[in-house]
């Protein structure tokens, strides 16, 4: 960890160990088990430094490379004159059109240079740009075969929908006379990353979509009382399909226009930097919507413009386009795409979706990842793809030192998180999807007796030595219809009809909020290098996350968060909300995120009892649904006089105040559980403690 931590995130620098090699196989040091795969590593290493060299000689250098929206699409001058560039190899003639010209298809014809980039220049009228602000705009082609096509410029910023007319979006020319100006500095990159996860359109108690501003006013004060350093934003690229979750793209530069306009996004950033909040984007670059109309499929009238031609060029599950990340325009455009979120909107960084498919060629559909190094080599990767992740961190981390890059991964690929120095691909962070599914899975298949405490730990520390983890206890996936969140799976019902605190607190709902609490603070301080959270999963959000459309008749009933049961003093909700805020406040004060993973004295089947320490603290875990224990003996490294610094059992998170805070803890100078001391603990059922030292 500390090697990969004082490494430059660069292919420029050289490791800090001089004994390290510089052809990309340092990563076999930090792990010998890659010595069989030298060959690969140093092959990939040098293949994204070819890249780096074709770039630095024809096109000015990544940075140059990486700022091709000041180039293609709309580039407006200060003067008002516009240029329009297209990139369209296939088509044999292109016309600019739309409102401003009353919709001539042959008023505004393009001239095509050797690469296939279609350009206009359209000179000011009076000082002001020819094409009037927020007026609709189209590119027209004539195709080979001599079909003419009209499609939505691939670098448009804004395109809108109007299903009252057709559900296909429109192409809007976005030049406000009024340019948003940032007041707040970005903030600096978070020691340990809480991650707030949260989608702007359900982001209200309402029947429809919430908007940036509302988001801006009502949910960012609500992040940052909770303790989050961090906000990811989903579903913010174009999408054409709402209930897609964003993850069908279909215009790639136009943040959604269903929230509000790019001005208020970039308000949203802003105020969020004003509360020292770093603002990532979750990025989808694994895939495209295969919309034709409105999306970037079939853009030139050919298979094979910006995706891969045939079977290679489509995702059998997700039914949509793949992208060719072995074409040079292709590069262009995806880290443009990057640059162009950190340049004009302030983001700090991303939630790359869907890395196994880019990485893989099998995109992950049918296989099953044990753990076998052969598993990451040879003909499985896709090696086209692995090298643009790699471009993309190094781009990223040498013009934004502070960027934090986090890979959506199930596979477990060695390196992903390693610096590009040693030969990893440069990630600051993996996600640790197996955490999520183990907790379902518990949930589903055990009763509270059957849990194991050994397999719980094993899967929550079971990560890379020197790859930073997100953990996380439920996922967004999760809250999907057909599935539950972690509280619906524990009180199921009585979520209806006794989270009232006027109603009784039956043993159903008394085990699910103890339990709650435990799964979540467990999976915090245990599972990674940094934590995650999905809106409204804090406080418990009941029920499930259903997108409108044909099969629920359109409602938006599941489609919101109801941030409302938190403000109710009467709900049990407000119970779990204060203990997740009490967790990431702690966090904030120890910073066990940052620190070194634990060291687990105790994992006791029998009692259901788990004990680790981690920076400076003293965690004891008592899942038993009945038995508790008095003058419970733990051991512990450090001597000296403990006192409790959060439980679950206080009566402000819905506890049984069986825990006296104001009791010391006096450590023996005695061995136990391998470690030097033990103290003595009352550990009440289906509870967590936490002690520090004075």
């Amino acid at each position: 960890m500390a090697l990969n931590s004082a490494t430059e995130n660069s292919m420029a620098t050289v490791p800090v160990d001089d004994s390290m090699p510089t052809d990309g196989t340092g990563v076999i040091k930090l792990d010998p088990w890659l010595g069989p795969f030298k060959k690969d590593l140093q092959t990939r290493f040098a293949k994204t430094k070819d890249w780096i060299n074709k770039l630095d000689e024809h096109e000015g250098g990544l940075e140059k490379f990486s700022r091709g929206y000041e180039k293609y699409g709309f580039v407006i001058a200060d003067n008002g004159d516009i240029d329009y560039r297209e990139w369209a190899p296939n088509a044999l003639t292109a016309h600019l059109f739309g409102d401003f010209n009353n919709w001539s298809r042959e008023s505004h014809p393009m001239k095509k240079n050797p690469y296939g980039v279609w350009e206009i220049h359209i000179p000011a009228v009076g000082g002001k740009a020819a094409i009037p602000h927020g007026s609709k705009v189209k590119i027209t082609m004539e195709c080979p075969s001599g079909e003419v096509i009209d499609r939505i410029p691939a670098w448009i910023q804004r395109v809108t929908q109007d299903l009252d007319v057709s559900p296909v979006y429109d192409a809007v020319f976005w030049n406000p006379p009024k340019k948003f100006v940032f007041k707040n500095q970005r903030p600096p990159k978070p020691r340990s990353a809480r991650v707030y996860e949260a989608h702007v359109g359900i982001s209200t108690p309402e029947h429809r979509v919430g908007t940036y501003k509302e988001f801006t006013t009502d949910t960012l004060p609500r992040i940052h009382k909770l303790g989050y350093n961090v906000l990811q934003l989903m579903a913010i690229q174009e999408h054409a399909y709402y209930a897609s979750f964003g993850y069908q793209v279909t215009s790639f530069f136009a943040v959604s226009s269903r929230y509000g306009t790019p001005e208020d996004l970039k308000e949203l950033i802003d105020t969020a930097h004003g509360l020292g909040i770093t603002v990532l984007l979750d990025i989808v670059h694994s895939h495209a919507c295969k919309n034709v109309l409105d999306g970037l499929n079939m853009f030139d009238g050919s298979d094979h413009c910006y995706f891969h031609e045939g079977a290679r060029g489509r995702h059998e599950l997700w039914d949509s386009r793949l992208f060719n990340y072995g074409s040079h325009e292709v590069l262009r455009f995806l880290l443009s795409n990057l640059r162009f979120y950190m340049e004009q909107f302030n983001f700090d960084g991303f939630r790359f979706d869907g890395v196994t498919s880019i990485l893989y060629s099998h995109h992950g559909i049918g296989t099953g990842f044990s753990g076998g190094y052969h598993e990451y080599f040879g003909d499985n990767v896709d090696e086209e793809g692995l090298i643009y992740l790699m471009l993309a961190n190094e781009m990223l981390h040498q013009l934004y030192p502070d960027c934090i890059t986090i890979a959506e991964d199930v596979s477990g690929m060695p390196a992903l998180c390693l610096k590009l120095a040693l030969g990893g691909v440069g990630f600051d962070y993996r996600l640790a999807m197996a955490i999520p599914d183990m907790w379902i899975k518990i949930l589903k298949e055990k009763k509270d007796e059957d849990w194991d405490m050994a397999g719980i730990c094993w899967t929550l520390t079971n990560r890379r030595d020197g790859e930073k983890t997100i953990a996380y206890a439920e996922s967004h996936d999760q809250a999907l219809v057909g599935d539950k969140s972690i509280l619906m799976w524990l009180c199921d019902k009585e979520l209806y009809t006794h989270m009232s605190k006027v109603t009784d607190y039956t043993p159903v709902i008394d085990r699910g909020i103890s339990l709650h609490k435990m799964i979540r603070m467990l999976t915090h301080s245990l599972g990674g290098e940094g934590y995650l959270n999905f809106e409204g999963n804090e406080f418990g959000h009941p029920e499930w996350l259903d997108f409108p459309r044909a099969g629920n008749n359109n409602s938006f009933h599941y489609a919101r968060r109801q941030f409302n049961l938190i403000d109710d003093d009467l709900l049990r909700y407000q119970w779990l909300n204060d203990f997740d805020a009490a967790m990431q406040h702690l966090e904030e004060t120890y910073g066990w995120l940052s620190s070194p993973q634990a060291y687990i004295s105790l994992k006791h089947e029998v009692d259901k009892v788990i004990v680790f320490e981690r920076a400076g603290l003293l965690w004891i875990f008592n899942f038993h649904p009945t038995n508790s224990y008095t003058d419970y003996r733990v051991g512990v490294e450090q001597a000296g006089t403990y006192k409790t610094v959060l439980n679950s059992d206080r009566e402000e998170f819905g506890g049984w105040k069986r825990i006296d805070e104001s009791v010391k803890f006096y450590t023996t100078n005695f061995r136990w559980n391998e470690r030097s001391n033990f103290l003595q603990v009352y550990t009440p059922c289906r509870t967590v403690i936490v002690l520090g030292l004075e």
